[in-house]
């Protein structure tokens, strides 16, 4: 051994390998070897420090911000246990809930469809003025 001040041993307890060229953790500071640089290898605890993903509330489904050296599932619990909308009851709205207004129909669409003429909101089976005796303006709109 020559020049013995050159280079580093490697942090990771069961490696110590000598390296001349050393790679320093841009999350915990400490100095690993080529094989040991990625924080899975090194069981980095820093790593959450460099994590830049957004995590989303599972309940609510909102992204919920993290600042640098957050733990993401302490923001994420905490958001849960205070800002979160999550309502059970909106899982079971209905969808179907615009009722014709033709007597004697009980359909329901999804979607209003109203009439032209005498503004009333009908199924898609009476949505023609012929089909629910419009009392609207006595013109049809179209010539067909």
């Amino acid at each position: 051994m020559e020049l013995p001040w050159l280079g580093e041993h490697c942090s990771e307890r069961s490696c110590k390998q000598l390296d001349f060229l050393p790679l320093k953790c841009d999350a915990c500071g400490e100095v690993f070897c080529k094989d040991h640089i990625r924080y899975d290898d090194h069981k980095c605890s820093s790593a959450y420090k460099k994590n830049v993903q957004v995590p989303v509330c599972p309940l609510c489904n909102t992204p919920i911000p993290v600042q640098r050296g957050e733990i993401p599932d302490i923001v994420v619990g905490a958001h849960i246990d205070k800002d979160c909308k999550y309502n059970p009851a909106q899982q079971k709205q209905k969808i179907f809930t615009n009722k014709c207004t033709k007597p004697g129909c009980k359909r329901k669409e999804m979607m209003k469809v109203i009439c032209e003429q005498c503004g009333g909101s009908f199924c898609i089976k009476h949505r023609h003025p012929l089909d629910h005796d419009c009392r609207g303006s006595s013109q049809p709109i179209s010539k067909a």
